[in-house]
This record gives C-alpha cells, sequence and structure tokens, in this order.
C-alpha cells in the first residue's frame, strides 16, 4: 500500500489520532499537493470528516426574501443597486408566503430554511418582518430558521435570537488581505463585527466565503482560519458563477480539481464545522458534484440560491442516497470530541 505523502501524515496523526488543530504551516504543505495526489487528500477529509461530525449531511433551502437593490459594492453580487444586471428588485415577501415555502422545504426533507434579503443591514421594520416571519414559521412548520440580513447593530442579534432564530449568516467572503479587492463600502472589520454581535447572543455563527475570485490559496486559507478562530458552526463553501455585468462578470470559474482542495482544505482546518456545498457546485463541479460530497462536506443547499439556478432537491437526495449519506434529522455538531491547538509540527521539505 502506499504511504501518503508527509504533510497529510502529519495531518492525519494530529486530526484522527491525537483529535488536534492543525497549523498554518502544516495547511501551507497541505495546498501543495499534487493533482494525483488530491484523492489522498480528500479522501483524509472525508475521514476527518466523519470522525468529527458522522457520516450525516444536513440540508438546507434558502430564499430570497427580499431582492436587489443592495446599496453595497460587493463585486461579485448581481443583487447591488451599482451595477446593471438581470436582477429585478422585489420587496420582502409576505409572512404567509414565506411560511408556506419553509413547509415545502420541509416535505423535502430540509432541517434549516434561511431568509435572505438584499440590504446594508436591516432597519427597524424589516427587521420586525423578518421576527415575525420566523416566529409564525416556528409556530406551523417543523423547522430551523435561519436570517442572513446584512450587518447588524447592537442589540439586533438578541432580537433575532429572541423570535426563534437558529443561525445567523454573515458571509467573510474572503480573507482579511483580499477583502478590500471586492468591497469597498464596508469593511472586514464590519463583517468581523457583526459575527462577534450575532455569537454574543446566543445564536450559531454561519459565515464562508466564495471561491474563484482571484485569491491566491493563501488568501484561501486566512479566510478558513478566520473561520476556526471565529468558532463557526456553518461554513458554506460557494464557488464564483460570474454574473453579466458585474465587475467579475468575466472571472474563469474554478478548476474543479480545486474546488475539490478548497473543501478539503476548509474540512481539514476546521473539523467541528458544517462544511456546506453551496452557490456555483453546479457550475464548477458539473459531474464531480458526487465526488465533491466525500472532500469533507457534510451540508448541502437544495433547490435554487438567491439569483441563480441550482438542480432539483430530488436529485440531490437521490445522490446523498447513492453516497449512503443519510439527511440528518436536525442540525449537525460536532460532538465526538474536542480539537485542541497542536504545536508546530516538525515536516519534511517542501512538496516539489
Amino acid at each position: 500500500m502506499a504511504t501518503l505523502p508527509a504533510p497529510l501524515e502529519a495531518a492525519a496523526d494530529l486530526l484522527i489520532e491525537q483529535g488536534r488543530d492543525i497549523g498554518r504551516d502544516l495547511a501551507e504543505r497541505l495546498v501543495l499537493t499534487r493533482d494525483d495526489e488530491l484523492p489522498q487528500l480528500i479522501g483524509l477529509a472525508h475521514q476527518v470528516r466523519v470522525r468529527w461530525m458522522g457520516p450525516a449531511v444536513e440540508v438546507e433551502s434558502i430564499i430570497s426574501a427580499k431582492t436587489g437593490g443592495c446599496p453595497e459594492d460587493c463585486t461579485f453580487c448581481s443583487q447591488s443597486a451599482r451595477y446593471t444586471t438581470d436582477v429585478t428588485r422585489r420587496p420582502m415577501l409576505p409572512t404567509a408566503q414565506l411560511v408556506e415555502l419553509a413547509r415545502h422545504t420541509r416535505a423535502l426533507g430540509s432541517t434549516e430554511f434561511c431568509i435572505v434579503v438584499a440590504v446594508r443591514g436591516p432597519n427597524h421594520r424589516l427587521l420586525e418582518q423578518v421576527c415575525e416571519a420566523a416566529r409564525a414559521i416556528r409556530a406551523e412548520v417543523d423547522i430551523e430558521v435561519d436570517a442572513s440580513l446584512g450587518l447588524l447593530s447592537d442589540g439586533q442579534a438578541e432580537q433575532l435570537a429572541a423570535a426563534g432564530i437558529h443561525r445567523y449568516n454573515h458571509n467573510l467572503e474572503a480573507g482579511p488581505r483580499f477583502f478590500p479587492r471586492i468591497c469597498s463600502t464596508h469593511t472586514y472589520a464590519d463583517r468581523l463585527a457583526t459575527c462577534h454581535r450575532v455569537i454574543a447572543a446566543g445564536l450559531e455563527l454561519c459565515s464562508g466565503g466564495i471561491f474563484g475570485m482571484g485569491e491566491t490559496w493563501s488568501d484561501r486559507l486566512d479566510l478558513a482560519f478566520a473561520l476556526r478562530d471565529l468558532g463557526t458552526r456553518e461554513i458554506p463553501c460557494n464557488f464564483l458563477d460570474p454574473r453579466d455585468g458585474t465587475p467579475l462578470g468575466g472571472e474563469t470559474p474554478l478548476r474543479p480539481l480545486d474546488a475539490l482542495r478548497c473543501t478539503a482544505m476548509m474540512r481539514l482546518i476546521n473539523p467541528r464545522a458544517v462544511v456546506r456545498y453551496a452557490g456555483g457546485r453546479e457550475l464548477v463541479l458539473r459531474d464531480l458534484q458526487a465526488y465533491g460530497m466525500l472532500a469533507g462536506a457534510n451540508g448541502l443547499i437544495v433547490g435554487n440560491y438567491l439569483t441563480t439556478l441550482g438542480r432539483s432537491a430530488e436529485l440531490d437526495l437521490a445522490m446523498l442516497a447513492d453516497l449512503g449519506m443519510p439527511v440528518a434529522a436536525g442540525p449537525l455538531t460536532g460532538t465526538r470530541g474536542l480539537i485542541a491547538t497542536a504545536p508546530a509540527v516538525p515536516l519534511s521539505s517542501p512538496h516539489p
């Protein structure tokens, strides 16, 4: 049997045998894994996922409850009012419609339903609308309600928690060095502040990023470690689906093998989080979507995304059945052990 490359052996020893985190130095070696060794990296990520999170997959649906017209200038986003795109502005959906959408989502097998609005941050009226919808859904549908409303100010996370919101999504999108290249209307520090408010209010934090915006592997590691430092419970892995009219509309989609590498690295750096395949996977991974579920992911968004089409929930659920991966009956938590921070690990010379 072929032995693992030295960085993979070191990571396996730490994450599986010792139950300890990998450090930045080891992560930098792991991303150098050659394409012909990528199955070994992916296999390790899957082992770590099962070791710390079990075999189940958490299924979620998201709904664009208020679409378009966002004042921010995020270069990847077709909902920005600053760009000319094919997105049509739509007002906030009424509570009754959100309840019905949540009911339909639950019937498909999802355990999480996320209400997403395109704003810089919620004003008082919008926050009340979301809280009203959350209370109504919780009263009528057996499903967890999540929200993504942009930047939060003091006290708003507590209001969401009181209304029964389970997780709050606020993606860092990228690491701190790369972030200024994709947004100028708010800062990385602004995003971190909202994440800290979410955690302080007792909500679970859902935060991830987008791969394929022109960032380097070092930038991707910055993001992965920032998410670990926050104690992020759910990490959406999005892959850029270039939108006409946005500054990133002409970007070339990420290479499928690099998308798998991104997911595997996110798992290895964040062993006790729900790593969720999200937007762009259909475009980028194509026939490798099932293989991607073996790269450390244990969460899946089914159905459509905010402004792009996904594939049918039936196809995704059939994929999970074919892989022998049960759909989780509720939110997943990493309860199989505690991860401690490892000391520096001596490694052999970098991979050629």
